[in-house]
């Protein structure tokens, strides 16, 4: 065994009823509460025991949050209720250093979570952890750079995740890109990075995070894991010149139920959440190259005569007049961790615009 079987196996060894522990690897040690083989530690951790040394391995360090497992304390906020659903849980959000990533992030750091921000933008991505870390006072970030369409960049960061927080209780799938046009003008190339980073990315994401998940359960058989994808109304209708997003979306859709299924013997629940446009994000609001900007130039909207007058007309189609915010997606990843009986489920958030049938 070695410390990426080993920091799982402990958190599901402290498991509490809801979470384990926040792990933290060490590859050296000093003393420790228990010292033990790798095969001696499953009949001889108790709960309670802050500090592990595994021979032949390393040692590792337990605690309630991270900065707890660190400096040997018991100082991290607590809750119960519906205010615990992610508290003190490890939370991963890819394409987590700006638009609806980053509102995510901001939301599940709200409720209490130690959250990774995975991103291409490795350096945005820690820019973003640092400013939360300074917020709150203690470390509930880390940045981590992932390219979820590379194989080896996904596997590295959930190493590095596993080897800084023990394991991964919500991973959740959103980086994603967008490339509209006619089937046909479209180029292979297009298509094809649409479909690898959403289609593909998500994939890869699931299988290298669900062996972790699988060894977190394992001593209880009882430990939830959570995996959603944030997809897109896209994924429940059909978006005309823009079938290569489309067709990710709706891919990953089936994905999420085919996952389900067979990651449920895990106890790891699969869901997508499928939100309206973010209207404030930089995809739609951005002042040189968004969609508001690039539908007025290009006459989209007829009598339109400023971005605002473009804004309106999309606001409009939403029969809440707006529309979708990070804090509406987040609520529904809570419920999605929350409910213990829902698992294969396209949530959508979308003001009404698209509906379920």
């Amino acid at each position: 065994m070695n410390e990426l079987e080993i920091a799982p196996l402990l958190r599901g060894l402290s498991f509490d009823g809801e979470k384990g522990a926040i792990v933290v690897f060490r590859e050296t040690l000093g003393e420790a509460e228990l010292v033990c083989a790798p095969e001696e530690l499953a009949a001889k951790f108790a709960p309670g025991i802050r500090s592990v040394k595994v021979e032949g391995v390393g040692g590792f360090l337990l605690g309630e949050d991270y900065d707890d497992a660190v400096g040997g304390t018991d100082e991290a906020p607590r809750a119960t209720g519906r205010a615990a659903v992610v508290r003190n849980k490890v939370c991963v959000v890819t394409g987590g250093a700006q638009g609806f990533g980053e509102g995510i992030v901001r939301e599940l750091v709200a409720n209490g979570a130690l959250v990774f921000v995975a991103d291409l933008n490795a350096e945005g991505a820690r820019r973003l952890a640092d400013e939360l870390n300074e917020k709150t006072g203690r470390t509930v970030a880390f940045g981590v750079a992932a390219n979820v369409s590379d194989e080896d960049s996904v596997k590295a960061m959930i190493d590095e995740i596993v080897r800084t927080a023990g394991g991964i209780d919500l991973f959740v799938s959103n980086a994603g890109v967008l490339k509209a046009g006619s089937v046909k003008e479209m180029s292979l190339r297009d298509f094809r990075f649409v479909t690898d980073v959403n289609y593909v990315g998500f994939f890869l994401c699931t299988k290298h995070v669900a062996p972790v998940m699988e060894k977190m359960n394992a001593p209880t058989g009882r430990y939830f894991t959570d995996i959603v994808s944030i997809a897109s109304k896209s994924a429940l209708e059909g978006s005309n010149k823009n079938g290569a997003y489309a067709g990710s979306k709706f891919g990953a859709v089936g994905l999420t139920q085919s996952f389900a299924k067979e990651l449920t013997a895990d106890h790891t629940k699969v869901n997508v959440v499928c939100p309206g446009n973010f209207f404030d994000g930089p995809l739609w609001s951005d002042p040189e190259r968004g969609l508001f900007v690039q539908y007025l130039n290009a006459g989209k909207v007829p009598g339109a005569e400023t971005v605002a007058d473009v804004k309106a007309f999309y606001e409009a189609q939403v029969p809440m007049g707006r529309g979708c915010y990070p804090v509406d997606v987040t609520r529904a990843i809570l419920y999605a961790v929350e409910q213990k009986y829902e698992t294969g489920q396209a949530i959508p958030v979308t003001g009404g615009q698209v509906m379920l049938n």
